[in-house]
C-alpha cells in the first residue's frame, strides 16, 4: 500500500462520508498518522443526491475529492480501494490492494439500501444511496419520457409515464416533490407531443403518515404540499411484488409502471471479521459504548449511521443522517488523542438540531425542537442549511447559481442522458 514509515500511532478511518472525514479533519497535523480509505475518491452529500436524480444538480456539485479535504495535512494518507476483512487479533485489516496494520481502526462505512428479502424488487428497483444510483435514475427518468413519446400503445405509454417511489421519509418525500415539479414546470414545455397529466407519481408508504420521524404537524402540512403538487399519496401500503412492469401491494392497489424508486430503508454495511455479537442483527449496525467503541473491542470504533449507541434520550439509536456522524467524527478525533494520553474519553452526548424536508419550490417542512413551520420560510431555511453543509467553496457556489437558476426560469437545467441505462442488465 505503500504507506510511509511513521513512529506516530496508525489510525485507519474506512470509509469518507460525514463521519470519516470529520474525524479526519479534527485529527489534522496532530502526532498521529491516519489513514483514509474509501472505494470511491469522492466525498458525497448524500441530502442532495435526489436532486442529482431529478436533473435538478450535476453530480459535481455534491461530490468533492478526499484529497483535497486532507491536502493541507501532512499526517493525513488516502487510498482508494475497499476493505474485505477485518483481522482483530493481528489489528490488521485486508483491502483489495494489500494488508495494513493498525492501532486503531474507525469503521464508517455508512449504509445500503434495504430491501427487506425482496429479490425481485432488488432486481429491477431502482436504490439511490451513491452518485452512480442517481445518474441511472436520471437516465431512467428521461429514457422513458422519450420512450413515452414513440409509444405505441396507450398502456405502454402510462406504464412509462407511471413514476412510483416507494418509502415516504425525507428521501422520498423530496424525490417525489422533485419529479412532480418536473412534470408540472419542464413537460409541458419540453414534451409537447405528450400530456403532462398522463404523467402520474405515486408516493407509496407502509407507515400511517409520511415523514415518520418528523412530527405529525409536518407529516400533515409534507402531504399537504405533495398533493397540491399532484402527488398520490398512499400510506398504509407496502410493497409486495414488482417484475419490473407491474408493482403489486398489501392492498388492492396495482401499478403499471417501468419506473419503481426504492427509499424504503437501509442497512448497515459492516466489515467482515468481528464477532457475531458486535452487530445488531436486523439493522446490521454496530453495538457501540458511548465513546464509540465497538463492544468488546477496545481500538476498534464504528462511527456515524453504522454505529448503534443507546441512551436515556436515544433508547433506540441515533437517528441514520448526517448530524449524528458529523458530531460522532468530531469527538473521536478528541477522544483519540485522550486515550492516546492515557486521558479519560469524554461520553458522546447528541446535540439534536432538529430535522426537516423540502417538497418543492416555495415548499419545506422543519422541526426545530418545539418549534414547528412550514412553507416559505421552511424552505429557505432548508436551503441555507444544506448550502453550507456542503463541502467546498465552488459547490456552494454552483449549488446556488443553479437554484437560483432553477427558481427563475422554473426549469432544471442538467437532463442530460450521458449514459444510457438498462434497469435490466444494471
Amino acid at each position: 500500500m505503500n504507506i510511509p514509515e511513521s513512529n506516530f500511532p496508525r489510525l485507519i478511518i474506512v470509509g469518507g462520508g460525514f463521519a470519516g472525514i470529520n474525524l479526519a479533519k479534527s485529527l489534522k497535523n496532530k502526532p498521529i498518522q491516519v489513514l483514509l480509505i474509501d472505494k470511491h475518491n469522492y466525498h458525497t452529500f448524500q441530502p442532495l443526491l435526489y436532486q442529482v436524480s431529478s436533473s435538478g444538480l450535476e453530480p459535481d456539485s455534491i461530490a468533492y475529492p478526499l484529497r483535497k479535504i486532507i491536502k493541507k495535512s501532512n499526517n493525513i494518507i488516502f487510498r482508494l480501494t475497499e476493505v474485505q476483512e477485518i483481522n482483530p487479533q493481528s489489528n490488521s485489516i485486508e483491502t483489495t490492494i494489500g494488508t495494513i496494520s493498525y492501532d486503531y481502526l474507525v469503521l464508517a462505512t455508512g449504509t445500503t439500501t434495504n430491501f427487506f428479502g425482496n429479490k425481485n424488487v432488488e432486481a429491477y428497483s431502482m436504490p439511490m444511496k451513491t452518485v452512480p444510483e442517481a445518474l441511472n435514475i436520471r437516465s431512467l427518468i428521461l429514457q422513458n419520457l422519450e420512450k413515452a413519446t414513440i409509444a405505441k400503445t396507450e398502456e405502454e405509454r402510462k406504464a412509462y409515464l407511471n413514476f412510483v417511489i416507494v418509502g415516504a421519509g425525507p428521501t422520498g418525500v423530496e424525490l417525489a416533490g422533485a419529479i412532480a415539479e418536473l412534470k408540472n414546470h419542464v413537460v409541458p414545455r419540453d414534451y409537447k407531443d405528450l400530456n403532462a397529466q398522463d404523467m402520474q407519481i405515486h408516493l407509496l408508504e407502509g407507515a400511517d403518515r409520511v415523514l415518520p420521524p418528523m412530527s405529525k404537524q409536518a407529516s400533515a402540512k409534507a402531504e399537504k404540499f405533495l398533493k397540491d403538487l399532484g402527488v398520490q399519496v398512499h400510506c398504509n401500503t407496502l410493497v409486495k411484488e414488482y417484475d419490473g412492469k407491474k408493482v403489486e401491494t398489501n392492498s388492492d392497489l396495482e401499478l403499471e409502471s417501468e419506473t419503481l424508486i426504492w427509499a424504503a430503508g437501509v442497512t448497515g454495511s459492516p466489515v467482515k471479521g468481528l464477532a457475531a455479537n458486535a452487530l445488531m442483527e436486523r439493522s446490521n449496525r454496530y453495538k457501540v459504548n458511548r465513546y464509540n467503541q465497538v463492544e468488546n473491542y477496545s481500538n476498534i470504533f464504528a462511527l456515524g449511521d453504522i454505529a448503534y449507541m443507546e441512551t436515556e434520550a436515544f433508547p433506540k439509536g441515533h437517528p441514520q443522517v448526517a448530524q449524528p456522524a458529523i458530531q460522532q467524527g468530531q469527538l473521536l478525533g478528541e477522544n483519540i488523542m485522550n486515550l492516546m494520553a492515557n486521558k479519560s474519553m469524554r461520553k458522546f452526548k447528541y446535540n439534536d438540531k432538529g430535522s426537516m424536508a423540502t417538497i418543492g419550490r416555495n415548499k419545506a417542512v422543519v422541526d426545530l425542537g418545539k418549534v414547528k413551520f412550514g412553507g416559505f420560510f421552511a424552505w429557505f431555511v432548508w436551503m441555507f442549511i444544506h448550502l453550507m453543509s456542503l463541502v467546498g467553496f465552488r459547490n456552494r457556489v454552483v449549488v446556488f447559481f443553479n437554484w437560483v437558476y432553477n427558481y427563475v426560469n422554473f426549469d432544471k437545467a442538467a437532463r442530460l442522458i450521458i449514459r444510457p441505462f438498462d434497469k435490466l442488465n444494471k
